[in-house]
């Protein structure tokens, strides 16, 4: 009996001794509640802690940085454009017994932080033109072809896309100050044109563009146009220059030719006679044909070589 009673008074110690013990790790911090209301101060630090058992209870909250995904809100900006805006944000727990109190739990945190960033993105887009949401800096634009200058122009922006996150984050900061959290980063996530509009963007982009390639094309044209002309000048020039030298090479030919028949033709005067038969007969054949109809005189070159074979 003795030995029972002691083994349940054991089994009872464990027990009590587990429900009264706790551990903190790294990644978390605690507070303890009994009846629902928080006693004594955060516990922060990791390690072995110890409370009531079966009165109190313990409240882990994450000491890491925490996520917040916003949904995408379709908001008009200052200069009467409407867009759709996703954003997203990082925060963490600072205060878990004012976060306890104010907000209980990470969900409760989620729910106001959507009415708070969420709020703040509307005021700021509203506030501010659809430029100053997509560009940070005013930055000139990188241009390859000397033609593009006066199409790749940018606009002049006021504000940037940095400078307004960072009045979001410092304004939701300011509201969430009572609620143990503090907001650590804030980002347009994507910025983009309803789908009404989209398309109307598209064909404005479509038609610039084709209004750049008609550009191109128009200049591809006109150079074309000047290496043809160049082309056909030299080439009217190349045939001159050759047809000059042919001329000039079948002249020097010919009175090569013709000093050749005179050294080989004027040794005697059979030689003479026979250049001039030949010279004659090479006229006659190329001044006539088959169709020919030709009247010769009886004192004629030609009358006197055919009828006396160039005697008299």
């Amino acid at each position: 009996m003795k030995n029972t009673i002691l083994i349940i008074a054991a089994v009872v110690i464990l027990f009590v001794g587990f429900n009264s013990a706790f551990i903190v790790d790294e990644k978390n911090q605690a507070i303890v509640t009994q009846f629902g209301r928080p006693v004594g101060e955060p516990i922060t630090s990791p390690g072995l802690q110890f409370k009531i058992p079966f009165i109190q209870k313990v409240q882990f909250f994450d000491r890491r940085f925490l996520e917040w995904d916003g949904d995408a809100n379709q908001i008009p900006t200052s200069d009467k454009k409407f867009i759709f805006v996703d954003t997203f944000a990082r925060w963490e727990i600072t205060d878990p017994l004012q976060f306890f109190l104010r907000l209980r739990d990470e969900r409760g945190a989620q729910s106001r932080l959507d009415d708070i960033l969420d709020g703040e993105t509307r005021n700021a887009v509203a506030s501010n033109d659809l430029l100053d949401l997509v560009r940070s800096t005013n930055r000139e634009p990188e241009v390859t072809e000397d033609f593009l200058d006066d199409i790749e122009t940018l606009e002049e922006i006021t504000i940037g896309r940095d400078a307004i996150e960072a009045l979001v984050l410092e304004r939701a900061n300011a509201r969430v100050q009572d609620l143990g959290i503090r907001i650590l980063d804030f980002r347009f996530k994507r910025v983009n044109y309803v789908e009404a509009v989209q398309q109307n963007v598209f064909d404005r982009m479509i038609s610039e563009r084709n209004r750049i390639a008609d550009q191109f094309r128009s200049e591809g044209q006109g150079e074309a146009r000047v290496i043809l002309g160049e082309m056909e000048r030299d080439l009217a020039r190349i045939r001159s220059e050759a047809r000059r030298e042919a001329q000039q090479i079948r002249g020097r030919a010919d009175a090569e030719a013709t000093r050749i028949y005179a050294e080989a033709y004027n040794r005697n005067r059979v030689s003479r006679e026979l250049y001039q038969f030949l010279r004659t007969m090479e006229a006659f054949e190329k001044t006539m044909d088959e169709n020919t109809t030709v009247i010769l005189s009886t004192d004629s070159e030609f009358y006197r070589f055919l009828m006396g074979g160039g005697q008299q």
